[in-house]
């Protein structure tokens, strides 16, 4: 064999082994709509109106489009094959699979109450304790921080608001230092903190304003009818005051009834009016709070009135720019279908929270509450009989306009992770 034989077999193998490859990607942070939308850019998160912001370019007018999620969330200051991840040969993490033609679930459309229960207690700022020595703020002077969670006080967990200041008071008449377990972020520190006894109130504090909880509105988007498995939202629920998405310890969803709707205008996002007990007409648990929504499981089935058979989905390549439907309550209990119409969709193969821009058209929906307005965030979308996603924002500058979220990242927080079948 001559050497430029030598040369091509060398050059070929070289091909064959580059061409070998794995190629990875990150996921995206961002989501490009050829002659729409340049890109989305960082987005600030609360829990109150406007509950999210988000500014995106659009290519036409260079104008910023302010949307905000389209939930009511207000805080309260006081079945498969499975499949095996390995590493090493150790198992690491388990989903369900199934192809895309056996994944059927069952729409939702119902206004629901949603309650959330912090993991720990969550500080949400400081305050001037009147004490002896003039005032001051034991919590800023130990250094804790807006947003951290005090998970433990002298090696006691911390479940609630009430836990904390039998502990505060006790260690304030021992003249005792507090010994306090917080987490920030990723991260677990441990600080020391003494209580002052406040003039004015004859009562020991800490500098700190806490809270344990939140409530407020949104939609069902889904449940599996033999997981009982749900998800609703399409969105994250993050706390006003620190802007994070709030760590969960428990939740619980109920029914709601829409008693009104205050339309939305330019500028100014509209709002579901809505009524539930967290003690009564509880209908499933909360587990997750995630980008995609809140996921649990229900206590029993629900049903829509419209569309009580599990319908198939479809994955964000195969949503289409058109008419769709969406399923929400404007009145009531009662889940109504409205025309809206697909702008545009982005095929998505990393999870991503916006992958569609949708228009409301039915004139009904847009006489009673001008488009989207916040107690809409997880209403489900349908088209050809199939639920594609959920709505999640709306453009304030235009409320009958916002954003939606492929099905295919809401069913994956279940655990279910989708395959399909043609790919």
């Amino acid at each position: 064999m001559n050497l430029n034989k030598i040369r091509i077999w060398l050059g070929i193998l070289l091909l064959i082994a580059v061409a070998a490859i794995p190629f990875t990607q990150p996921v995206q942070k961002y989501l490009a709509i050829p002659d729409q939308i340049l890109a989305f850019e960082s987005q600030n998160t609360s829990l109150d109106i406007p509950a999210f912001e988000d500014h995106v370019n659009v290519k036409a007018s260079g104008e910023s489009i302010h949307a905000v999620d389209s939930s009511t969330i207000r805080t309260d200051k006081t079945g498969n094959s499975e499949l095996f991840y390995e590493v090493a040969g150790l198992p690491v993490k388990k989903v369900d699979v199934s192809v895309l033609e056996d994944v059927r679930i069952i729409p939702g459309g119902q206004s629901i109450g949603v309650q959330l229960h912090t993991l720990g207690v969550l500080v949400v700022g400081h305050h001037q304790v009147d004490g002896k020595d003039g005032k001051v703020s034991p919590g800023e002077k130990a250094n804790i921080k807006v947003g951290d969670v005090i998970l433990r006080i002298n090696g006691k967990e911390i479940q609630d608001m009430e836990d904390v200041k039998p502990l505060v008071e006790k260690a304030g008449e021992a003249d005792e230092e507090l010994k306090l377990t917080i987490k920030r972020g990723k991260e677990t520190l441990k600080t020391t903190l003494d209580p002052v006894l406040d003039d004015e109130e004859d009562e020991y504090r800490i500098g700190l304003y806490i809270r344990d909880s939140a409530a407020g509105i949104g939609t069902m988007t889904f449940y599996n009818p033999e997981s009982q498995k749900y998800g609703a939202l399409g969105h994250v629920i993050s706390d006003m005051d620190t802007q994070k998405p709030i760590e969960i310890h428990k939740g619980t969803i109920v029914r709601s009834n829409v008693t009104s709707i205050e339309k939305g205008n330019n500028g100014v996002p509209g709002e579901k009016q809505a009524k539930f007990s967290v003690e009564e007409n509880k209908i499933g648990t909360i587990s997750k709070n995630s980008p995609f929504g809140i996921f649990g499981k229900l206590n029993k089935p629900l049903k829509n009135g419209k569309y009580n058979k599990p319908l198939p989905i479809a994955l964000s390549h195969q949503v289409k720019e058109g008419p769709a439907k969406i399923l929400t309550v404007i009145e009531g209990e009662k889940v109504e279908e409205f025309d809206v119409e697909i702008v545009s969709s982005v095929p998505q193969k990393f999870p991503a929270t916006k992958g569609m821009i949708i228009q409301i058209t039915d004139p009904e929906l847009l006489e009673k509450t001008g488009g989207i307005v916040q107690g809409m965030s997880g209403s489900p979308i349908i088209q050809d009989g199939k639920l594609i996603g959920a709505v999640t924002h709306v453009f304030v500058n235009d409320p009958t306009s916002g954003y939606g979220v492929h099905i295919e990242w809401m069913l994956q927080e279940t655990g279910l992770k989708i395959k399909d079948k043609a790919s």
